[in-house]
């Protein structure tokens, strides 16, 4: 697949998240309320802020697929990584809010023992979005897609904010009702971890920020490269799904222009065989050499 196929792939994912979320909050609201479980409540309202989040990294996606203009030369492929950073901003403000109506109950000692129903719809909806969170990783991994992969790590944070909020339920019934909101308040710090590390990947990755680990793997198969002699430059960062490559090397000075030009096609087969990386800026430099003086000529 192209980068834009890839993409437009990705939008499935998307697609998938908004339909579950759509369902399994108005079910967890309904039910909740009802009911009166505030776990279940607080999930719910966490599916709804889910939805959003959902929504904003579809029009990432969508956004992304704009082709190279004058004002964008490299695409508008990073529209997906500054969606994730929304969905962030999202999902941290109604954590906070699920800890402060937690921590509230829990000061006013207003606990009530939630109907056994509720925990039952907070197990099923665990294994919808355990289901979920499968799909949208194993698509997110293959077509390496920054939004996709923020998704997915909500759908998994969401599993374990239902199977939290059936703990506490259970707990409830057990003759302790405040494990109810004590299930809130777990879940109010669930959603803000989560949202803490779709923050920091974004922000890494919009500062062009990259991991040293990468920028070892590139330099080893440049190095390997038929002709290179040494590398005095190696940059690398993200840009949405595509990762963006300028190294400089040396080659032998006798070289011709074309025999240089060679090397580097070379360098840019082997990035993208080995890296799948399509971007590679490759500037070449005669080598330097030493003379008995350790002065370098060119």
């Amino acid at each position: 697949m192209t980068q834009y196929e890839e993409i437009k792939e990705g939008e499935k994912g998307a697609w998938i998240s908004i339909a579950a979320y759509l369902v399994l909050s108005s079910i967890k609201l309904i039910i909740g309320y009802i009911f009166l479980s505030g776990a279940l409540v607080a999930d719910g309202y966490n599916n709804v802020t889910d939805i959003i989040a959902s929504i904003a990294v579809l029009i990432g996606l969508k956004i992304s697929q704009k082709p190279p203009d004058e004002d964008h030369p490299y695409g508008h492929f990073r529209a997906e990584t500054i969606a994730a950073l929304v969905a962030s901003f999202i999902m941290a403000t109604v954590g906070i809010q699920v800890l402060i109506d937690a921590i509230g109950t829990m000061i006013r000692g207003e606990y009530h023992t939630p109907n056994i129903l509720t925990a039952w719809v907070a197990i099923g909806a665990a294994i919808v979005m355990l289901a979920v969170y499968t799909y949208n990783n194993r698509l997110a991994t293959k077509i390496n897609n920054q939004a996709l992969k923020a998704a997915a790590k909500d759908n998994l944070s969401d599993a374990l904010v239902s199977i939290g909020a059936a703990v506490g339920i259970f707990g409830a019934q057990l003759n302790m009702p405040w494990l109810d909101p004590v299930a809130a308040l777990i879940v109010g710090i669930i959603i803000c971890k989560t949202a803490w590390e779709i923050f920091t990947t974004s922000t890494h990755a919009l500062t062009d920020g990259i991991d040293e680990k990468v920028l070892t793997k590139l330099h080893n198969t440049v190095s390997s490269t038929k002709g290179v002699c040494e590398i005095t430059d190696l940059k690398a960062r993200v840009h949405g799904n595509n990762v963006l490559v300028e190294v400089s090397v040396q080659v032998d000075p006798e070289l011709s222009l074309i025999e240089s030009h060679t090397i580097c096609d070379e360098i840019e087969r082997r990035l993208f065989k080995k890296h799948n990386i399509l971007n590679v800026n490759v500037h070449v430099e005669p080598l330097e050499q030493k003379n008995n003086n350790d002065e370098y000529n060119i």
